[in-house]
């Protein structure tokens, strides 16, 4: 102990040369000051150049309303509560249709990742499924359930589906086959090994294939509410284009980006709080 206490108190300091090169190593990796203290502004900047050249008459307004314009209706909406309701109907529908999807797509990818013979069977049928648009088979939907909430809380689930059941899928595949050997050595039944070593193993990709999801639900809620619905934030886009409301539109656009970005951060605490041995 003490001659690494000795040992440490004369090591030599570093040369002023040295020094001054590892100073110039880390500034230059940091990039530079100038941009890193702009980028957290850039939207806020972009939003001001928008304002600018819409008032100017540099873009077409007609196209490109001043996003205070686009306040302006945003806030009349808010008020007289007809976002609110539409908000309120997409996400109802986005839940259901989510927990739907999720729940069999976590327990398929589960079960599928530690039965080999039954991957072997299975995967080729939904590999063959996956490239089919799954907006494309909201027609079907229509035709077999109507124009109710059935189709529409389907259609997300099929979306969901796939990306939890190939995300977790994966996450199970890779986990090391030492874990397992030793649940087995301790005397672990297959039910248990899959819910304490593989299910936690594979929470990562799980939670990856989540938030990817809630994209895709947003993305396809809103196909499907262009076309079958008379509600929710996809419907008010619509509708907002048939009458030229851009305005209006945009609302609608702003708003689904907001509220996905909200839920994907929402997630993101989510996961930092289940899987805590995951480096972030």
């Amino acid at each position: 102990m003490t001659n690494v206490a000795e040992r440490t108190e004369t090591a030599p300091a570093l040369s002023p040369e040295i020094e001054s090169r590892l100073k110039s190593a880390v500034k230059s990796a940091q990039g530079s000051t100038v941009i890193r203290r702009i980028g957290p502004f850039m939207p806020l900047l972009i939003i001001v150049a928008w304002e600018l050249c819409s008032r100017l008459g540099v873009i077409d307004a007609r196209f490109f309303p001043a996003p205070t314009a686009i306040l302006d209706t945003f806030w009349q909406m808010l008020v007289n509560g007809s976002l609110i309701e539409d908000i309120g109907i997409t996400l109802s529908r986005i839940g259901i249709g989510f927990v739907m999807g999720a729940v069999p797509g976590i327990v398929l990818g589960l079960l599928l990742g530690s039965v080999r013979p039954l991957r072997q069977l299975l995967e080729p049928i939904f590999a063959s499924l996956l490239p089919i648009p799954k907006i494309a088979i909201f027609p079907l939907l229509l035709l077999i359930f109507g124009l109710g909430e059935t189709s529409k809380y389907l259609i997300v689930a099929i979306g969901v589906f796939f990306y939890l059941f190939f995300n977790t899928l994966s996450g199970v595949m890779q986990t090391p086959p030492l874990f397992n050997d030793v649940a087995r050595a301790s005397g672990a039944s297959k039910l248990q090994m899959r819910l304490t070593v593989s299910l936690p193993y594979a929470l990562p990709s799980i939670f990856t294939g989540i938030r990817l999801a809630t994209g895709g639900a947003f993305v396809i809620i809103a196909a499907a509410e262009f076309v079958g619905s008379s509600s929710g934030l996809g419907y008010l886009i619509w509708s907002a284009w048939s009458a030229f409301a851009v305005a209006k539109m945009y609302v609608g656009i702003v708003t689904i980006s907001a509220l996905g970005y909200g839920i994907t951060m929402l997630e993101g605490v989510i996961e930092r709080r289940l899987v805590p041995w995951v480096k972030y």
